[in-house]
């Protein structure tokens, strides 16, 4: 039951919020139309993961490879 009234009044926010920025736009000038038409734009493309995730990641490759067993040491 929570659940449900907490979607309900996400969405009913969401839309208030939306029902908002279009009213602001239309009273700004062209440019505010141009700015709302790239905002969709901008998930198309990919979010790359912060650099220490990265480094991280290589951390654990270099310790595999040390565990392998056979190889020698360094």
């Amino acid at each position: 039951m929570l659940k449900a009234g907490l979607i309900l009044t996400l969405s009913v926010l969401s839309i208030w919020c939306l029902i908002r920025i279009v009213k602001w736009a239309k009273g700004m000038p062209k440019a505010a139309y141009l700015v709302m038409a790239i905002f969709p734009l901008l998930s198309l493309f990919p979010i790359p993961p912060p650099v220490f995730k990265n480094v991280a990641k290589a951390k654990q490759e270099q310790r595999k490879k040390k565990e392998v067993p056979g190889d020698p040491l360094e």
